[in-house]
């Protein structure tokens, strides 16, 4: 572990080679600073103008969606994370040591953390808007799946940001087509796939803490927050007796990535008070957390991804259902980035299953933001020969998976990309599920 950090902290102050080394993350995040939020990064579509999707093939058409989707856009999930800020503030301003930008920060750190308050972790307006927007470009880009008295089985963690997500697709789909069979259900029963999919594999746990040790070693050798204090504080000596510099600048930074959530907020910009470079290496920091905590990491094993094993699960079993009784409809399964990072691991969409020991050159390859913003989801899309009857035949229905709306790349040869055989895809899917992965450390 001593020889990975310095490593880090070597390539945190060579400038010119990181520079170099990372110019595509630095010009995009350079281009809309919200991706900086890693997973507070608010779902950037319409905004960003989506691809356009390919022509079902000839002879084909779709009939079932199988999804995964993570909730909305939320206030932050911890009191702290507004009020920790607050409390280093107010404790320079009671010794006169605020600079005029301390004074403006602590005003607007102040208004937010009192519009939070008994909204910890809730969706927020822009949140629900994401959903809609989902939901009505599923209608448009796939009306066979939504035509007529198609059923729509939609189920959610219990947690409320979650259900939320989960209400405002199916509304608008309600909306969009009054005649659907749509039920709705958050219960423990489902949290066993749904929600943070450890089943009984307890040991994960202990890789996560281990890499909590890990990524906060990575935070400290990393970020340099002196410039970014002292630039709020005046006074250097209560600065480095009494305020905690690297977790005020983390803070103020998770708040500025969440402010892209509300609509009340989204003038409001705390970007600025950072350096482009300390903007790119607080985004790095928390790519390589997500990366060792939740991805196909070799520093946990490459053994993170099969947490999600009973979600893959279900979604191979609803597939199989809508097989064999042909019916038209989607399965909407609604949760959160920590269970679609690792599920798009395991179902190996694109290069989000990048397998890296050198954390110092991970930026160039994976970039968080890509993979979970707010409201990220994955779409299985299934078609069927045109005039087939059911049940119908897994080698002759073929499938698309979308990431986020954009057509995904699978570990396997398709028919015709973006196209694979649901017999090779099931298959494929099926051997990795058998896979024996030993938790043991």
């Amino acid at each position: 572990m001593a020889k990975l950090i310095q490593c880090l902290a070597l390539a945190a102050f060579a400038t010119v080679a990181l520079t170099a080394a990372a110019a595509t993350p630095r010009q995009e995040i350079a281009a809309m600073p919200g991706r900086a939020g890693s997973n507070h990064f608010a779902y950037p579509y319409p905004e960003l103008e989506l691809p356009r999707l390919s022509a079902a093939p000839n002879g084909y058409e779709p009939f079932y969606i199988d999804h995964y989707g993570r909730h909305g856009s939320r206030w932050l999930t911890s009191k702290k994370s507004y009020n920790r800020p607050v409390a280093q503030l107010e404790l320079a301003a009671r010794h006169g040591a605020l600079t005029p930008a301390g004074r403006a920060l602590l005003d607007t750190l102040r208004m937010v953390a009192q519009a939070a308050r008994g909204r910890i972790g809730e969706l927020t307006d822009v949140g629900a808007e994401q959903h809609q927007g989902i939901a009505a470009r599923m209608v448009r880009n796939f009306p066979e799946v939504f035509a007529g008295d198609a059923r729509i089985d939609a189920r959610s963690t219990t947690v409320i940001r979650c259900i939320l997500s989960m209400q405002n697709e199916t509304m608008t789909l309600r909306a969009l087509n009054p005649r659907l069979r749509v039920t709705t259900d958050a219960s423990e029963h489902d949290m066993h796939y749904l929600g943070w999919g450890y089943g009984e594999d307890t040991c994960a746990n202990a890789l996560h803490k281990r890499m909590r040790r890990l990524t906060d070693s990575v935070e400290r050798a990393m970020l340099q927050p002196g410039r970014f204090a002292s630039s709020l504080i005046a006074d250097g000596q209560l600065m480095r007796d009494s305020i905690d510099q690297l977790r005020l600048m983390a803070d103020v930074f998770d708040v500025a990535g969440s402010l892209q959530g509300h609509k009340a907020y989204r003038g409001i910009d705390l970007y600025k008070l950072f350096t482009a470079d300390e903007i790119y290496d607080l985004w790095r920091n928390k790519n390589i957390y997500w990366y060792v905590q939740w991805a196909n990491a070799p520093q946990t094993g490459n053994r993170m991804p099969y947490i999600e094993r009973e979600l893959l699960a279900d979604m191979l079993a609803s597939a199989d259902s809508a097989l064999a009784t042909g019916s038209r409809g989607a399965s909407l399964r609604f949760g959160h980035e920590t269970c679609l990072l690792p599920l798009a691991c395991l179902m190996e969409l694109d290069s989000v299953n990048y397998s890296c020991r050198d954390l110092s050159t991970l930026a160039d390859h994976w970039q968080n933001y890509n993979i979970f913003p707010k409201g990220c989801n994955i779409q299985m899309v299934f078609y069927h020969r045109t005039g087939a009857k059911p049940p119908y035949k897994a080698s002759d229905v073929l499938v698309k998976v979308l990431l986020n709306e954009h057509e995904a790349t699978l570990p396997l040869k398709p028919a015709n990309w973006p196209y694979y055989r649901w017999s090779d895809v099931r298959a494929c899917y099926k051997r990795k599920l058998a896979k024996r992965i030993d938790w043991s450390d």
